[in-house]
C-alpha cells in the first residue's frame, strides 16, 4: 500500500515520502499539496475512509497534522495509510479536506479549538468542545494546566509530605511540580509593563529534566556492587594477620 501510495502521488507532481511511524504507514507531503495529495490517495488508489485528523504540537519545528485513510477490500482486509504535513507556528493555517471527506468536518473543528489550526475554506470552522468564553488552545504545550498547580497533586508526596504522618515526623523537602507544570516564574500573572515571555519557554522547561536518568543496566549493574557480599580472606591472609 505505501508503494502504492507514494508512487501515485510522486505521479501526480507531489513530492511524497514515505516517514517512519508506530502502527500504520506514514506519507509526509508538503502543506501546499494537502488537498491534493488527498484527491490523488481517495480517486487513485482507492483510500475512501477517512477515519480521523489529528494534529501534535513539534514546538518549534510547528504543528504537524496526521489523517488516517483506509480501504475495505477482500472481505475484512483493511489498508491502512497515515498522511503527514508539517506546518508553521507562526502561521498555523491549512487547506480544509471538508470538501473531499466530509467526516474531516468535525475533525477540523476539533483540531482548530485545541490547537489554533485554521483550515481555509472550512464551511463551520467555530467551537465544538470546550466552554463559552474558554480562552487558549488546551492541546498546544504551552498551555499551562493551572489547576495541577492550584490543587494538591497526589504524587507530589515525598517522605515527611503524608497527610497521615506525625507531626514530629521528618522534615518534608520541597514540594514536586506535576508533570506539565513549568517553573512559576515563566508563566501566569505579571506585573504591567513587563515584556512578554517566550510562549514556549514553559513548555521547554517542562520538558528538560530534572536530572539526567542512568539507564537500566547502569541501575542494574550499581546495584549488583552493592549488594555483592564481601570477599572472604584467604586462609593465607589469616595466617598472616594472626602472627
Amino acid at each position: 500500500m505505501s508503494d502504492d501510495a507514494v508512487g501515485a502521488l510522486v505521479q501526480a507532481g507531489i513530492a511524497a515520502v514515505k516517514a517512519e511511524s508506530f502502527g500504520p504507514v506514514a506519507v509526509d507531503v508538503p502543506a501546499e499539496s494537502w488537498v491534493a495529495a488527498h484527491e490523488v490517495l481517495r480517486d487513485e488508489v482507492g483510500l475512501t475512509f477517512f477515519d480521523f485528523l489529528t494534529a501534535s504540537d513539534e514546538l518549534n519545528d510547528g504543528f504537524r497534522i496526521v489523517t488516517h485513510l483506509a480501504d475495505f477490500w477482500g472481505g475484512a482486509h483493511v489498508d491502512h495509510l497515515l498522511v503527514r504535513t508539517l506546518i508553521p507556528r507562526a502561521t498555523p493555517q491549512l487547506a480544509s479536506l471538508s470538501g473531499l471527506y466530509s467526516g474531516a468536518n468535525w475533525h477540523e473543528r476539533e483540531t482548530f479549538e485545541m490547537f489554533g489550526i485554521t483550515f481555509d475554506d472550512h464551511p463551520n470552522l467555530i467551537p465544538l468542545l470546550l466552554p463559552d468564553g474558554f480562552e487558549g488552545n488546551p492541546l498546544r504545550k504551552e498551555f499551562v494546566l493551572a489547576s495541577r498547580v492550584a490543587k494538591p497533586w497526589p504524587g507530589a508526596k515525598e517522605p515527611g509530605e503524608s497527610d497521615h504522618a506525625p507531626k514530629a515526623g521528618a522534615p518534608s523537602r520541597r514540594r514536586t511540580l506535576p508533570p506539565g507544570v513549568p517553573d512559576p516564574e515563566s508563566w501566569g500573572p505579571r506585573p504591567a509593563g513587563s515584556p512578554d515571555p517566550d510562549p514556549l519557554a514553559p513548555a521547554l522547561s517542562a520538558a528538560t529534566p530534572a536530572r539526567p536518568r542512568r539507564a537500566a543496566g547502569e541501575r542494574r549493574t550499581s546495584k549488583q556492587a552493592e549488594a555483592a557480599p564481601a570477599k572472604p580472606e584467604s586462609q593465607g591472609e589469616q595466617g598472616e594477620s594472626s602472627s
